[in-house]
């Protein structure tokens, strides 16, 4: 594969950033990504999803990346 098809795209590398932030109080997570990304959170948490399961987005931003995939293991251990 080339370099292009390895990197993630702008709004792939957004929702990326939007993970590492810290966000206080009900709502404010959700504001943000209305606001910054121009999505409803429903379809965000899709993107998100589907994210952790791409390897490009492993090679990006590993700790971001394996700490989200923990914490959506641990809630399916939960069910």
């Amino acid at each position: 594969m080339d370099g292009e098809r390895l990197r993630l795209d702008q709004r792939e590398q957004d929702i990326l950033a939007l993970e590492r932030r810290g966000f206080v109080g009900p709502g404010a997570k959700e504001r943000a990504i209305r606001e910054e990304l121009g999505l409803v959170p429903v379809r965000y948490y899709q993107l998100l999803n589907a994210l952790l399961d791409d390897e490009r987005a492993l090679a990006c931003d590993p700790v971001t990346v394996n700490r989200l995939r923990r914490v959506r293991e641990s809630r399916r251990g939960e069910r």
